[in-house]
């Protein structure tokens, strides 16, 4: 038997919360980042030029793709376009975040640096709240 492989926030999933029929347009606006209105008025618009066909991708597309778990739901923005952002560029993300823990390093190192030399007046600072 198949193990069942936990949830992943970099996968594609219907969003029925914030959907208006079967939750593809709003998967789509979460997983991409535009608004959901717009990806709406898009798929609308494909409807009308594309003779109907876009209907038939956008049921086959709800058939396939799994509701989003309810675990992802609860989410603030900040996290939200955080993934967003790994899913649109994965390198660039870590990147920045690696760039991030540079700077916490660096702010740390200076701490350390500026904690552990004799400076006499910090350890005057330091006698006097004792």
């Amino acid at each position: 038997m198949a193990e069942l492989q936990p949830p992943s926030r970099t996968r594609f999933y219907r969003d029925k919360r914030n959907g208006k029929v079967l939750g593809v347009c709003a998967g789509i606006a979460d997983y991409t980042g535009f608004d959901v209105t717009l990806i709406r008025i898009c798929l609308i618009a494909a409807i009308i030029m594309g003779s109907g066909a876009p209907l038939l991708l956008y049921f086959i597309a709800a058939m396939m793709t799994p509701d989003k778990p309810s675990e992802f739901a609860v989410a603030d923005s900040e996290e939200r376009q955080f993934w967003q952002g790994v899913r649109a560029s994965p390198t660039r993300t870590a990147r920045d975040i690696r760039s991030r823990f540079k700077d916490i390093d660096r702010r740390l190192a200076d701490i350390e640096s500026y904690v552990t030399t004799e400076n006499r007046s910090l350890a005057r600072e330091i006698d006097q709240l004792r």
